[in-house]
């Protein structure tokens, strides 16, 4: 658990450090889940969790209300999911997901931080394979009894659960995400992050401090394109 922990952690103190790109990307989230679900948070769980993520990242309301409204209107943007993956300097590697509504531009762009960093696209399935893709819920853990909610959340699909920082970090399986939301609700936790996570399964380590900054400034690159909504690369934290 302190693997996924620690990486999560070095990945959120990047994120947040640009809280306007963050409202872009978060923007794009709740657009796709009204694209796939439809406008009403009640009835759809993957709006719901976006809205919330949202509400963790402080994006005011009417930013919210503003960005389901628009991905209702006529002139939505086609957003698609397209994950790239490739290596980078000194064999890291990397997966980016993103949300787009022109790929040409989008892995045109991929293919030119790569580039850049001498690194490589590579094609589909060519590193995935190196990572674990999980679920991942936070609630607060004031006023919980853990050795009761421990087995509930095993019941609905808990992997590893991690108390830090007076938070509880519950991790599933992917397919058991949706799971795993229902049965929060199920038991009135209010969850205050939920988002799918890829956690390198072998991680390499990097000792020189040149070749370091050199994978953080690639990740920095893509991070900064507004196409892209999440980063994972197999860099020792």
């Amino acid at each position: 658990m302190g693997r996924a922990f620690e990486y999560r952690k070095e990945r959120k103190m990047k994120r947040w450090g640009q809280m306007a790109k963050v409202f872009t990307k978060i923007g794009r989230e709740i657009a796709l889940a009204v694209k796939e679900g439809g406008p009403d948070p009640e009835n759809n769980p993957k709006l719901r969790m976006a809205i919330q993520n949202a509400k963790v990242a402080n994006m005011p309301k009417k930013n919210v209300e503003a960005a389901i409204q628009r991905a209702t209107s006529k002139d939505a943007e086609d957003l698609q999911e397209v994950i790239y993956e490739g290596y980078g300097p000194h064999g890291i590697a990397f997966i980016i997901e993103t949300l787009t509504d022109n790929p040409t531009r989008t892995v045109a762009n991929i293919r030119f931080y790569f580039s850049r960093s001498n690194g490589s696209l590579g094609t589909s399935g060519s590193v995935s394979f190196m990572f674990d893709r999980q679920g991942e819920f936070i609630v607060d853990a004031e006023g919980l009894d853990m050795e009761e909610l421990e087995l509930e959340l095993i019941d609905g699909g808990a992997e590893e659960i991690e108390v830090n920082e007076d938070q509880i970090y519950i991790y599933t399986a992917f397919e058991d995400f949706g799971n795993m939301q229902a049965k929060l609700e199920e038991l009135g936790i209010e969850v205050k992050e939920a988002s799918l996570q890829r956690f390198a399964n072998a991680s390499k380590q990097l000792d020189d401090p040149d070749q370091i900054a050199e994978i953080e400034n690639l990740i920095d690159k893509f991070e900064d394109d507004d196409d892209v909504q999440k980063v994972f690369h197999s860099m020792e934290i």
